[in-house]
């Protein structure tokens, strides 16, 4: 069931997975929700969890403002994630971010400790987008410049949209078969054509333009909660070796690396990751 919920004066999609009672899992978009995949969810929801995923603002069926001066922080994403938890209820969520949403997910933990029972974060860094830091590898240069050097397809035509993401798919380490199939979907979601908001939508390309700060890297020792660290081996747009360095930072933290996977949780991955999540609780 899809439908939106109202935390702290902003609509957020949010889609329903298994029984009400049963312990929550609540999964951020990156940026839509569709980032996690069908299988996933009701895997999840299969193992006796309540999975919820949802869309970042300014992405899917969340509200959209400004797409090219957004008027909110990487800090209002995260209190988004804790007021979601909360206005969900039955006590404290077990949160996942994928990608940029990892992020979200790193700081919503730190900030709101309450809110939350464990975290996983999936194909993300510890650190905001723009330089990183000596230890952590950076983009591989060559893969974003095929990426971004692509002229970019007419919005309008959902086919040239699902085209473009299977092309963008390979570059991203990712299958082409399943990411034009999930850009369809999320073409359906987006509330018109407008580049902007199609960019936020299928490229996530707002996040960039968000005030990222302060730094949350050194406070990473101090999260005490059950911690699964999950990363693809092929992912060029974070190397596995930022999701490395997240599970040395945060105490007991488990690394998962799916061997043939890219910047997303493939579907032969998906058993194994959804296992590594019910086992945090």
């Amino acid at each position: 069931m899809t439908t939106t919920v109202q935390v702290r004066g902003v609509a957020l999609g949010v889609e329903y997975f298994g029984d009400d009672d049963a312990p929550l899992v609540l999964l951020a978009g990156g940026t839509t929700m569709l980032s996690w995949p069908d299988a996933l969810c009701e895997r999840l929801a299969a193992g006796g969890r309540r999975v919820v995923r949802y869309d970042l603002r300014d992405s899917g069926a969340s509200t959209t403002g400004d797409t090219e001066a957004p008027a909110y922080t990487l800090r209002d994403l995260a209190a988004d994630a804790a007021a979601l938890a909360g206005a969900l209820g039955g006590g404290p969520a077990h949160l996942a971010g994928i990608g940029v949403s990892g992020m979200v997910a790193q700081v919503a933990v730190l900030d709101h400790p309450e809110a939350f029972s464990a975290l996983t974060l999936a194909g993300t860094r510890p650190v905001a987008p723009g330089p990183v830091d000596d230890d952590l590898p950076d983009h591989d240069q060559a893969a974003l410049g095929r990426l971004f050097s692509r002229t970019l397809p007419d919005w309008s035509d959902r086919a040239a949209v699902a085209e473009f993401a299977a092309a963008g798919a390979e570059v991203l380490g990712n299958d082409p078969d399943a990411a034009r199939e999930n850009a369809a979907r999320v073409w359906d979601r987006t509330p018109g054509t407008d580049p902007g908001v199609q960019t936020a939508d299928q490229l996530g390309m707002v996040f960039s333009r968000l005030d990222c700060g302060p730094r949350w890297r050194e406070r990473l020792p101090g999260l005490a909660r059950p911690t699964l660290v999950v990363h693809g081996r092929r992912d060029p747009f974070f190397p596995v070796g930022n999701g490395e360095a997240l599970a040395r930072e945060i105490p007991g933290a488990r690394l998962l690396v799916m061997e043939e996977c890219g910047t997303a949780i493939g579907a032969a991955a998906v058993e194994e990751v959804a296992e590594a999540m019910l086992a945090l609780g």
